[in-house]
């Protein structure tokens, strides 16, 4: 009887409190499958046909991959985003680090200078990257003003092969250091105390509590880090596209950039998905093997 009543009435409180569970998460579950899932299941299948995003795609196949293989300047623009990586991707870290240790001390206006150094995170991209070609200038930046005070010749940072891929590596790690310092100062001010005051009874200098107390419990957020910036690099776009264009020749150009220059300056959709294919597949072999390996040192 008590049974009968009961789905008489409707819902218990357990389901009533799954089913606003469920309608909570829904909405996000739905615009990561219509705006994640769907476009990379749908570039895996585009990246078989030829299509000009104006008439009707046809199937070749493989054609794609193929043209890849000896396109000279997919060569050229994956090799300048391994470049990219290896450039951008340890200056990020380092810059953010040593600027949150700079900051987890006692310190007046300790908030003034986190807020500071947080400012070009929350600056558009492209009006932080018009900044800096307005710095790096050749004939009035005032980089290369200050460089001629103190008697050295003007530097084509944006003009120049050599130094282009550094420039732009400097510019973003100026905007998004102060995202990842805010990362490594929650870590450090997470340490608990008391360690600190044991290692001074014992004479421990500021080295070694960098080195055995801060770097080995903060462990999970510098991958965390590394892991971000990582797959972040992997897919830098924006500031190429506003601040070189991808040259001076292709000196700039990253499997982003070229993607994009094939899906709408040459409208080879077919093809940009391929390379999106191949891009992705990249970032996911690199992302598993970096975050076994950096697990393997953390479990160690």
């Amino acid at each position: 009887m008590k049974k009968t009543n009961t789905s008489r009435k409707g819902l218990t409180l357990h389901q009533k409190e799954a089913l606003t569970g469920y309608a909570f998460i829904l909405l996000p579950l739905i615009s990561l499958i219509v705006l994640m899932y769907y476009p990379i299941i749908r570039s895996f299948f585009i990246s078989f046909f030829n299509w000009d995003l104006l008439t009707d795609p046809s199937f070749i196949g493989l054609e794609n991959y193929k043209t890849m293989i000896n396109d000279e300047v997919f060569r050229v623009s994956l090799l300048n985003t391994f470049k990219w990586v290896i450039i951008y991707v340890p200056m990020s870290v380092v810059t953010s680090f040593l600027l949150a240790l700079l900051l987890d001390r006692k310190m007046k206006a300790a908030g003034f200078f986190r807020t500071f150094y947080y400012i070009p995170v929350v600056c558009p991209i492209v009006v932080v990257a018009l900044l800096w070609v307005w710095i790096y200038n050749t004939d009035y930046g005032i980089l290369n003003y200050l460089l001629g005070v103190v008697g050295i010749d003007p530097v084509g940072w944006l003009t120049d092969e050599r130094f282009s891929l550094l420039a732009i590596a400097i510019m973003s790690t100026w905007k998004w250091a102060g995202y990842n310092m805010l990362i490594f100062l929650s870590a450090l001010q997470g340490i608990d105390e008391s360690l600190y005051e044991a290692a001074a009874l014992d004479g421990i200098t500021p080295w070694q509590k960098l080195r055995y107390i801060k770097l080995p419990l903060i462990m999970p957020s510098i991958y965390f880090v590394m892991l971000t910036a990582v797959i972040d690099a992997f897919q830098m776009y924006t500031e190429i596209f506003i601040m070189t264009k991808g040259g001076p020749g292709y000196s700039t150009y990253t499997v982003s950039y070229y993607l994009w220059s094939n899906a709408f300056e040459y409208s080879k959709m077919g093809y940009a998905c391929a390379m999106a294919v191949v891009l992705f597949v990249i970032i996911m072999a690199i992302t598993l093997v970096q975050n076994k390996f950096l697990n393997r040192e953390y479990d160690n």
